[in-house]
């Protein structure tokens, strides 16, 4: 039903008044529509960056708010080594002042440097091989039950035997260069690679793999797409302690039969009873420990940036 048009009004003004009315509505819906778009130049940055990336400020306030803390530590602990020596609580025979050991570093940094250079390459040689090694075998210890039963006991037999006792083997067997070192290296570094490989390739969901069979694909094809990347977590944490300890055997070979290297240069600074020598020699091989874990947590980061680890990571970082 509608109105009878109002005998007072004549008909011309009534529409009038309408398109008044229509035109005044669309004139304040219209401002309050430009307010709620955002600026051209907003739309392009934002449509520009791509979702989930922080600015490179943030990224650099994530990590000094996680880096203070290990360096507030480091700073506490030089200061109290800098108190023993200033006071003289220990012979400087048996602690040197931080002064000292810098004054040595520079003075020998183009020895400790070629040395420095020796022990980085067998434990980057060493790593690799015990990387791709270890892989394998925790490869051919899922898939072969018959492997695993048979290599596996070998396997944690050989890990209890003390390296330092295997060493003069070596020396006899492939003498006195890099390859004994290396091997040794291999051979540490070798277990937490297997374990943590063959931890993370049985983690994989069942079903998961029951229906990639049903679907028809292939080993092969289910090793690469399912099974390889999800044990990439497990095996990423074995590379890490792996990496610190194919150090650990690069110095021990050294320890036995060798004329460059840390471990080389650590024996003569015990020797000579030269503590800042001494020193410095342990302050390298603590740097080449850190940088090469450091490389490895930064592979990790960009191999398996989805996994919950590394968003805990961030959570922590930023509490």
């Amino acid at each position: 039903m509608t109105d009878a048009p109002s005998p007072d009004v004549p008909p011309t003004t009534r529409t009038t008044t309408m398109e008044d009315r229509t035109m005044t509505t669309a004139q304040e819906v219209r401002p309050a529509r430009q307010a709620a778009r955002p600026p051209a130049g907003a739309a392009r940055r934002s449509a520009s960056r791509p979702r989930g990336t922080t600015s490179f400020g943030s990224r650099l306030a994530a990590v000094a708010s996680a880096a203070w803390r290990p360096a507030l530590v480091l700073l506490a602990l030089f200061a109290v080594w800098w108190f023993v020596a200033w006071r003289e609580l220990v012979p400087a025979y048996l602690v040197p002042s931080p002064g000292a050991v810098w004054d040595t570093m520079v003075e020998d940094w183009a020895m400790l440097a070629e040395h420095t250079w020796v022990t980085t390459m067998e434990t980057v040689v060493g790593f690799v091989l015990a990387s791709v090694i270890g892989v394998a075998t925790a490869v051919l210890l899922v898939y072969s039950p018959t492997a695993e039963k048979s290599l596996y006991p070998l396997i944690l037999f050989a890990q209890v035997i003390p390296k330092i006792a295997i060493a003069p083997i070596l020396v006899v067997w492939f003498g006195f260069g890099a390859t004994p070192k290396i091997i040794l290296a291999v051979l540490i570094a070798f277990f937490p690679v297997v374990v943590s490989a063959v931890a993370g390739l049985r983690s994989i969901d069942p079903e998961l793999l029951e229906m990639s069979a049903t679907m028809g694909a292939s080993r092969w094809r289910t090793f690469r797409k399912i099974r390889f990347p999800g044990s990439l977590p497990q095996l990423m944490s074995g590379l890490k302690v792996a990496v610190t300890l194919a150090v650990v055997g690069a110095v021990v070979g050294e320890f036995v039969g060798a004329d460059r290297g840390l471990g080389y240069v650590l024996l003569l600074a015990s020797g000579n009873l030269d503590a800042p020598l001494l020193f410095a020699d342990l302050i390298l091989m603590s740097l080449i420990g850190v940088v090469l874990f450091l490389l490895v947590e930064l592979l990790e980061r960009l191999l398996i940036p989805w996994h919950a680890s590394r968003r805990g990571n961030l959570v922590l970082a930023s509490s």
